[in-house]
């Protein structure tokens, strides 16, 4: 795919390849302020809302509480994909992602004025909850058209996997900057972290926002998309289409997203409450082990995706599933130690098995769908993948710690996340090298 050209203007090699940086920058920029506001939830889920918000709660119940709520913004990603993966396929790649990145800042920002429970009972509760719905309405959105406004942009097909694959880096880029900026007002406010404290990483979403805006209006439509609108092929109702016509694949790329992300917020969410309310580590012990986990990230999402390029999508993923599977069981059996250092250790090794998946997992799934239906199929995929995976992870690790005391039983069910995510995959067609810019049947 090289200097596509359409009805309206044609790009050198030169002017592609300025294009071609742009997009990918304004998507990986986009992304990471986009999961930074959804992340920072889960930070907060797991030191502040359960007191906040549910005061009158033993410890386990509030934190099994704001865990609920959390996972409500996971409920919403499916509906945002459907909405905007419309939108998406009809409009653009470009329009939809700047209404997602306003939905998603203006909610975050609005976050920070929440009063708790001291001051209007529950209703703190129910504002939280539908600002989160908002999050994830926003997020819903997003990542299939980041992913593609990078993938289609490539410029031959042996570099879809590692153009995608820094999309993908937004996600942990994200969380880097959420637990950065709790740990930078954590330590400015002190013991009043809980009463003004966390709410200015929130308030700081807005500018985060503005500096997307900046960058994201000034990239241009993808050629694929420009050439679907010459060739007449929009479709008048892609989710309809799509799912009619490609929901086995849908099924498959939601399943083989289970262990990618279910543990992923076992080991970036979850963490919080089980480190401080069952090891009694310190708070910023752990916002130190993921932001050194995210830091190795920005090597081994990218890696893994240029890796994909070379030895196949399909392979590539089953690896990093196989090997999240087994890490498991090492993860738990170095934090139950209590000790500080091996704590450290696993949380920074933790996103390793993760990024192998999430490096090559974007174009794997958005190449499984025909350019027409892309932006739809590829976002209902990813996105249902929060409600059987990302949503319950947080609530399950609760619910099976608090029966059996002990780390053991979520590793199992981390296991049983991979042998999933395995048997799903081995069913995807694996179209590394392939030629995807043109409309495929299934």
């Amino acid at each position: 795919m090289v200097a596509v050209t359409d009805t309206n203007y044609a790009l050198t090699p030169d002017q592609h390849s300025r294009e071609l940086r742009r997009a990918v920058i304004a998507a990986t920029v986009g992304t990471t302020i986009e999961w930074y506001d959804f992340l920072l939830y889960s930070t907060m889920a797991g030191l502040v809302f359960g007191k906040l918000f549910f005061p009158n709660e033993d410890p386990l119940t509030a934190t099994l509480n704001s865990f609920g709520i959390y996972f409500v913004g996971f409920v919403a990603r499916p509906i945002g994909a459907f909405i905007f993966g419309h939108y998406g396929d009809r409009v653009g790649r470009k329009s939809t992602l700047i209404i997602t990145l306003v939905l998603m800042g203006v909610s975050t920002f609005l976050v920070a004025f929440l009063p708790g429970y001291a001051t209007i009972g529950l209703w703190g509760a129910v504002l939280l909850t539908i600002l989160r719905l908002l999050q994830g309405i926003g997020v819903g959105g997003e990542w299939g058209g980041s992913v593609l406004l990078s993938m289609e942009w490539a410029r031959h097909n042996h570099e879809r996997g590692f153009l995608s694959s820094w999309p993908q880096f937004g996600g942990p880029a994200g969380l880097f900057l959420a637990n950065l900026a709790v740990l930078i007002f954590s330590t400015i406010s002190g013991d009043a972290f809980l009463s003004w404290g966390w709410r200015i990483p929130f308030a700081f979403s807005i500018v985060l926002v503005g500096i997307g805006l900046w960058i994201r209006l000034r990239i241009l439509e993808t050629p694929v998309f420009r050439n679907l609108v010459a060739e007449r092929k929009i479709e008048r109702a892609p989710i309809i289409e799509v799912c009619r016509k490609q929901w086995g694949t849908i099924i498959l790329t939601a399943l083989a997203r289970t262990s990618e992300q279910a543990p992923f917020y076992i080991f970036t969410a979850f963490i919080f409450a089980y480190g401080i309310t069952v090891l009694h580590a310190s708070r910023d012990l752990l916002l130190a082990g993921v932001l050194a986990a995210v830091c190795l990230s920005a090597i081994t999402i990218p890696l893994s995706g240029y890796m994909s390029d070379r030895i196949g999508r399909k392979k590539m993923y089953i690896i990093g599933a196989a090997t999240m599977g087994v890490f498991g069981f090492i993860y738990f059996g170095m934090i139950d130690t209590g000790s500080s250092v091996l704590i450290f250790i696993a949380m920074v090794l933790s996103l390793i098995p993760h990024d192998m998946q999430y490096g090559p997992q974007a174009a794997l799934i958005a190449e499984s769908f025909t350019p027409r239906l892309r932006y739809s199929g590829a976002s209902i995929g990813y996105q249902l993948a929060s409600i059987t995976a990302g949503g319950p992870a947080p609530l399950i690790a609760t619910a099976l710690f608090a029966t059996y005391k002990s780390g053991t039983p979520i590793a199992i069910y981390i296991l049983v996340t991979a042998i999933i995510s395995i048997a799903a995959t081995a069913f995807l067609k694996d179209y590394t090298g392939k030629d995807v810019s043109a409309e495929y049947d299934h």
